[in-house]
């Protein structure tokens, strides 16, 4: 039996969900499953080919609804988790069971935890550490920003290589080995490690361009990374050169798309009352209430930063 399970690419908890959804399906219905992994990223054009759903079994975790009748199962957690008013309709419409969906969950690898448990009598003790960093991370649990940009847990240092390595190999690699190995054990690997230290540097090199780029004004920290040949960055390095901002948001670019990314500081000493999420919505995106990005096409950039400059001095007031 050949299962396909289309996760978030590039995302600690898309990748998790990826681990723990594939060991669920494995240990209670399919334990004959051969898994096919495929990542997903957000962008401005198709989200979903016709030739994704070819497995006997497909499911999506951590990203969007598709109306597809060959979808299986589906987990998310995302306030924009429907691309249009028709596709949350066919959802409300589903009677499988096998279609689940719970935005006040910090993880989608947590979500799919508790109803493999709590519906269908699923445990896996063993993973029990891989669901609670999936909650920090996914929910920016962290004591403070220091521990989110220094890196010091193998959790951490396996965002980086998940966020920051090229294509979906090494991606999809790490969620094999999610499936049974220790993250400590998964970190020390030599083929991860050879992919981690060229990225640290990078993430010391971002770090330094952030803090030359960025300013903060009444609360908001705003960057441009277009011209910095950088596609990515640690979200929390904000707060941690402006412990006292409330909000980002910054541009960049990638080989498949331009982006606008906002985030609140998960620290921050006021209230932060914006709903990042229905803001990015308006203008094509989404995410999670303290969390969200719009995806632009490859060299829309004055569009992006018209956005960014309007999001910015709304959050600014």
């Amino acid at each position: 039996m050949r299962a396909r399970i289309l996760y978030h690419d590039h995302c600690f908890d898309g990748a998790a969900s990826a681990a723990f959804f594939s060991r669920f399906l494995e240990g209670k219905f399919h334990p004959d499953a051969q898994f096919e992994f495929t990542g997903l990223a957000h962008k401005a054009s198709q989200l979903f080919e016709p030739n994704l759903f070819d497995g006997d079994v497909n499911a999506i975790v951590d990203f969007k609804y598709s109306t597809d009748p060959r979808l299986t199962w589906w987990f998310d957690h995302h306030q924009s988790a429907f691309l249009t008013p028709e596709d949350a309709e066919h959802f409300r419409r589903d009677t499988s069971g096998q279609k689940m969906y719970d935005p006040s969950f910090k993880s989608c690898t947590m979500y799919i935890a508790t109803v493999a448990r709590e519906r269908f009598g699923y445990a896996a003790p063993d993973l029990a550490e891989l669901v609670s960093w999936a909650d920090i991370i996914d929910g920016a649990q962290y004591a403070n920003a220091k521990e989110a940009v220094e890196l010091r847990e193998p959790a951490m240092r396996l965002t980086l290589v998940i966020e920051g390595s090229k294509g979906s190999d090494t991606v999809q690699k790490i969620i094999r080995m999610m499936r049974r190995r220790s993250l400590a054990d998964i970190d020390a690997d030599p083929a991860i490690q050879t992919v981690y230290q060229p990225l640290y540097e990078g993430h010391l090199k971002s770090l330094e361009i952030i803090r030359k780029q960025a300013r903060c004004e009444d609360g908001v920290v705003c960057f441009d990374l277009v011209d910095q040949n950088l596609e990515g960055y640690n979200k929390f390095i904000p707060y941690y050169l402006f412990p006292h901002s409330v909000y980002t948001v910054s541009v960049l670019t990638s080989s498949f798309r331009t982006k606008v990314s906002v985030g609140s500081n998960p620290w921050a000493e006021v209230s932060v009352d914006h709903n990042l999420a229905s803001i990015c919505e308006r203008y094509g995106g989404g995410g999670h209430p303290r969390v969200g990005a719009i995806s632009f096409e490859v060299g829309a950039v004055e569009q992006a930063r018209k956005a960014a400059a309007e999001i910015a001095a709304e959050l600014k007031t």
